[in-house]
């Protein structure tokens, strides 16, 4: 029985803005929350569902919050979001929590680890 399978790739260029602002946090309570109670457990969380090793931001401390600027900077590249290095830096250090936050949004939101606005559509076809 021969099996056609076809796929068709395509990809939407991004607006370059976040999709939630940095205090947006009532926009997800369930990202919120979890960032309230559970902060480290959501970090890991949300690296991991990006693509990244799930233990890095527990070495953050140790690097100065550098992870986390490498983070939000590969975020900001992966998803076309205009930004700096600067800014990212910026904000991680006046608001470490929110950012991870928007972080974690960010990434539920535009799907966990592929490109923004790429469609994978996948159709098979059998011929008798």
């Amino acid at each position: 029985m021969p099996v056609v399978t076809s796929t068709v790739v395509s990809t939407q260029p991004s607006s370059g803005t976040w999709t939630t602002s940095l205090f947006d946090c009532c926009s997800d309570m369930s990202t919120c929350c979890c960032g309230m109670w559970f902060f480290p457990c959501m970090q890991c969380q949300t690296v991991s569902q990006f693509g990244w090793c799930f233990l890095l931001p527990v070495l953050d401390p140790c690097t100065c919050q550098a992870i986390s600027c490498f983070f939000r900077q590969s975020m900001r590249d992966r998803y076309n979001i205009q930004g700096s290095c600067c800014d990212d830096c910026c904000v991680l250090c006046f608001c470490y929590s929110c950012a991870w936050c928007q972080m974690a949004r960010e990434v539920k939101n535009r799907g966990y680890g592929r490109a923004v606005g790429t469609n994978v559509v996948t159709q098979t076809t059998v011929v008798l």
